[in-house]
């Protein structure tokens, strides 16, 4: 496996990623309302916008396949999604000890919002809660999410 920077030419990817895990994921853990919003943050224009920034990567598989991303802006972690299919693979483990060393080079703490759906993950990791926050959607459902943060050290990447 390997993690590169996302190019214009992997949009489609990127977006596929992220739309697939959304649309299979999400709806376990929201109600169609905080999808449909994950959805339109999420949209065609921000993941273009962060690839032309090159703050996008790409896990690929050895098979050659790409199954997740990641978005590194300064110290936050946004976008990082696994194909749901490639899920439990220890591809997102590495997006995000990707993620973690990329911000451990300026930054002392990683930054995040949460989903429900991976919460326990970054528990396990040693994120902390540091706010939660409530977002009416269009249409009154709610969406609830955690925004976490980790300090990073050099024992980390050891």
């Amino acid at each position: 496996m390997k993690i590169i920077p996302a190019t214009p030419a992997d949009f489609e990817t990127v977006r596929k990623i992220t739309q697939e895990t959304i649309r299979t994921v999400y709806p376990r853990y929201y109600p169609a309302g905080a999808v449909e919003f994950f959805l339109l943050h999420h949209n065609d224009a921000a993941i273009e916008q962060d690839i032309r920034k090159s703050i996008v990567f790409l896990c690929i598989s050895d098979s050659g396949d790409a199954v997740g991303t990641v978005t590194v802006s300064g110290n936050e972690i946004g976008r990082l999604f696994v194909l749901p299919d490639q899920q439990g693979m220890g591809y997102g483990r590495a997006l995000l000890d990707f993620a973690e060393q990329e911000i451990a080079r300026k930054y002392e703490f990683a930054v995040l919002d949460v989903s429900f759906s991976a919460k326990a993950i970054y528990l396990k990791r040693g994120y902390e809660a540091v706010n939660w926050h409530v977002i009416e959607t269009e249409n009154g459902d709610f969406l609830c999410f955690d925004e976490m943060r980790r300090k990073l050290g050099q024992e980390d990447f050891a």
